[in-house]
């Protein structure tokens, strides 16, 4: 490049980035189209007159989240970093308080949005901003086991988001799993849950967590499933569950006899789903979290650094070393 185009790109990019000048006023100010300067200003970038550095972070980050987004088709991913000093409580409040912002951006004016329960959404609900929306309307995805502390209880989750957003919820007044079929089919076929079953097929959002297997011992799962159901579903090589469906490593969903006595949304239902958003993060969530994704269960992801490489690992895929620099 000679030394005068050189000298007329550097003053461009010194005017537009240093001046604070807007392109019009740049070009008024040379006596260049205004299109010329636009033009210029990419150039000057390309040939590395301008570089542009972002301080305080790790850009590498945005890369990995736009590869593993279009690996999986998410429409939307967040991956929150992980800090020397975290504790399980300030990093399950980090990647709640994202959780929280990408679904309040989501609400809009007459929507339906669905929730599961546990203590990730519960956090998410705690730390969500209310929004100006009108006639939004709040749903139950699956009953709520019977020993459940409230404030992580279905009903509980859906009556906070619908006080903070002026909208209405409809209850869920059910255990996600019954004793038997013939329970669960009088509950199914009951006149007020016909009524939940249709909304579930017209939702806007789907808002859910996504359960591992691996701890089997977890105090929710006690009074929900008998000794037979666990035997079950390790035979069937469960890897996770949302809303208390279970499934394989293909995000298929498993064990009938099971399926027959939950009360909830399908995994096809839930598929469905325009905007299906799932908070997860942890290393016995791994597979569960690469099931979903190989699935396309969901389309909205929030996670953080160390989950999202294990999965990557987990599905054999290593490319995150040469994304990230390693």
């Amino acid at each position: 490049m000679n030394q005068d185009r050189n000298k007329l790109l550097s003053k461009i990019a010194y005017l537009y980035y240093i001046e604070n000048l807007n392109q019009s006023q740049i070009a008024a100010k040379l006596g260049i189209y205004r299109t010329s300067i636009s033009r210029m200003l990419t150039e000057a970038r390309n040939v590395g007159i301008v570089k542009i550095e972002i301080e305080n972070f790790d850009t590498n980050m945005f890369k990995l989240e736009n590869y593993v987004k279009e690996k999986y088709s998410l429409e939307s991913l967040e991956i929150i970093p992980n800090e020397f000093d975290d504790t399980p409580t300030i990093l399950s409040e980090r990647i709640s308080q994202v959780a929280a912002g990408v679904l309040r951006n989501l609400i809009d004016d007459n929507m339906k949005i669905g929730f599961s329960w546990g203590k990730s959404l519960s956090n998410l609900v705690d730390l969500i901003h209310s929004k100006s929306v009108r006639n939004v309307h709040f749903y139950p995805l699956a009953g709520g086991p019977s020993h459940i502390h409230a404030k992580y209880h279905v009903n509980t989750l859906i009556y906070e988001m619908s006080r903070k957003f002026h909208g209405e919820c409809t209850f869920m007044n059910a255990t996600i799993v019954q004793e038997n079929k013939l329970l669960a089919d009088g509950i199914l076929q009951s006149r007020y849950f016909e009524n939940l079953k249709n909304s579930w097929k017209d939702l806007d959002i789907a808002v859910v967590g996504i359960g591992d297997f691996s701890n089997k011992g977890k105090h929710q799962w006690l009074d929900m499933l008998t000794e037979d159901d666990f035997k079950e579903l390790t035979k069937v090589k469960t890897v996770g569950e949302i809303c208390c469906r279970f499934f394989d490593s293909k995000g298929k969903e498993v064990y009938e006899n099971l399926q027959e006595r939950t009360i909830a949304i399908s995994l096809e239902d839930l598929k469905n789903i325009p905007q299906s958003l799932a908070v997860a993060y942890g290393d016995t969530k791994v597979s569960s979290i690469l099931s979903v994704l190989r699935a396309n269960l969901v389309n909205h992801l929030i996670t953080d650094k160390n989950t999202i490489l294990k999965v990557l690992e987990e599905d054999g895929d290593l490319t995150f070393r040469e994304i990230l620099g390693e």
